[in-house]
């Protein structure tokens, strides 16, 4: 089977050999000398090129100006969704050229799809893998398990067996992260449809379907425009005529007079038929985000599509914060318990990180840095574990270069201490507009309850807000229960007898 050099750098596949990039399984135009500096930039990672370095390989028998360069380097940043003030992959060096910044892997790929049997075993065999997971801001650590779950239950639609996985976890855990990664393995195991669609929150009624058609949209431009767009008509044609722009005027009135008078039933059927026909052809990775924003209709196709019993290679992969749903009467949180009780999908729940991880984080970040097992430790310990405050803790870290300021101290632990007890700005807001949400009782008592301590009965809170204690119980447990700020702790006993949650 002849073989094709790719080049990962997570959620990006750079195919050398026929010259595309992708994301996930989206394509992405490049020009060609757009795409010849993106390959100038993989095959130097992490080395500073200069202009003459890149007007040598990318323009030998031209003279050409900075100004073609930097062309380039702009479409670049836009395909990849780069920023050059907060860069994730092209680093600018003023006055000397640029840097890639992101984690390159290169692997050797098969061109055909590989056998749909092939296991997690062979996927890290030298002559499959390559891809080293990265979000941009350093390799994914402790979700190994995770991602190997999310494989096993590919290998059940592989044979067939659809399957539907709810990934859950408070805001910062990862639920993106996890799914980006798995899906970009997913793709280098076989050739699958991967749709994409986010649910957005809404202050009014939102659009029905939103992320499914996203998501078809995403499968109509990864898949050749024209076929597609003839498989909604045959299969969903209910679905297609809420996408007029696929259509010429004259194919969009004739659809709309064949679909008049069409019931939301009659859209379910259809989508939940498409998706078991379109999965003969491939296996089928449906991925819908945010599902705790998510409109009524969506949830109500989510549960067709999980009940039924035909056979299918459908994967549906679906994340939502369980703080958003629980005791806010959401829809959402009556169809998961029903779907899991009956064994009609699954949830996968990202904990916090160990202290491991984040030293194995830290490891790649700050390669040689002096007292990681001290920093691990310590940032451990202010972020609890949690991914997104953690990058942002060591983000702060190297930009007040923390591991620099240590070297030579002569009380290395107080200098950590002082130089990490800061917040990063941006973690700030995002604390501030989590604590805005909360009801004013439960405001009232985070409030009055950290100036107790990171421990605290609810009888001191209570006397603070002159409330009773029941109550203030109550509103301590709804938030424990909805994962949000406060965990219990069981109760204490008081000299005199009262007897509080802790």
């Amino acid at each position: 089977m002849p073989l094709e050099r790719s080049v990962f750098f997570s959620p990006f596949r750079l195919d050398l050999a026929n010259e595309r990039l992708w994301r996930l399984a989206q394509p992405i135009p490049l020009r060609p000398k757009t795409f010849a500096v993106l390959r100038c930039f993989v095959e130097h990672p992490g080395q500073l090129l200069t202009k003459a370095a890149f007007f040598e390989v990318v323009w030998p028998e031209a003279v050409v100006s900075d100004v073609v360069l930097k062309v380039c380097i702009r479409e670049l940043r836009l395909a990849l969704g780069d920023n050059a003030r907060q860069p994730r992959f092209i680093a600018t060096v003023h006055g000397r050229g640029y840097r890639f910044i992101g984690s390159v892997t290169a692997a050797l790929q098969p061109v055909a799809p590989p056998d749909a049997s092939k296991s997690m075993a062979q996927l890290q065999d030298p002559e499959f893998a390559g891809v080293r997971l990265d979000a941009g801001h350093g390799p994914i650590v402790g979700r190994e398990v995770d991602i190997a779950s999310l494989h096993q239950c590919l290998d059940k639609v592989w044979s067939g067996a659809r399957q539907v996985v709810l990934v859950t976890g408070e805001t910062g855990l990862g639920k993106t992260t996890v799914v980006e990664a798995f899906v970009t393995e997913a793709g280098c195991r076989g050739t699958l449809w991967i749709g994409r669609g986010q649910c957005i929150e809404h202050y009014g009624a939102g659009e029905a379907y939103m992320p499914v058609l996203e998501a078809l949209e995403q499968l109509c431009r990864s898949s050749g425009s024209q076929d597609f767009v003839a498989f909604l008509a045959r299969q969903a044609p209910t679905w297609l005529v809420q996408m007029p722009w696929l259509l010429s005027a004259a194919d969009l009135d004739r659809l709309q007079r064949s679909t008049l008078g069409a019931t939301r039933e009659r859209m379910l059927r259809e989508m939940a038929g498409a998706l078991e026909v379109l999965s003969a052809e491939r296996p089928v990775v449906l991925v819908l985000e945010d599902l705790h924003w998510s409109d009524y209709a969506t949830l109500d196709l989510l549960a067709v599509v999980a009940r039924r019993q035909e056979s299918a290679r459908l994967l549906v992969l679906g994340t939502y914060r369980p703080e958003e749903v629980l005791g806010k009467a959401h829809p959402l949180a009556t169809l998961t318990q029903e779907l899991q009780i009956h064994g009609h999908s699954q949830e996968l729940a990202l904990t916090l990180l160990t202290e491991a991880a984040v030293r194995a984080y830290l490891t790649a970040r700050l390669p040689g840095a002096a007292m990681t097992d001290e920093l691990a430790q310590y940032i451990h310990q202010r972020t609890e574990g949690n991914p997104l405050f953690m990058v942002n803790m060591v983000d702060y870290v190297m930009a007040h270069d923390v591991p620099g300021a240590l070297v030579g101290s002569r009380d290395p632990q107080a200098r950590l201490v002082e130089a990490v007890r800061g917040m990063p700005e941006s973690l700030r807001q995002m604390l501030d507009r989590r604590f805005d949400r909360l009801r004013p009782e439960e405001q009232g008592v985070l409030e009055v309850g950290s100036v107790a301590g990171s421990e605290f009965a609810a009888a001191i809170v209570a006397s603070g807000l002159e409330a009773d204690v029941e109550q203030v119980e109550a509103w301590c447990e709804g938030l424990a229960r909805r994962g949000q700020w406060l965990r219990s702790r069981g109760h204490s006993v008081w000299p005199d007898g009262t007897v509080s949650a802790r």
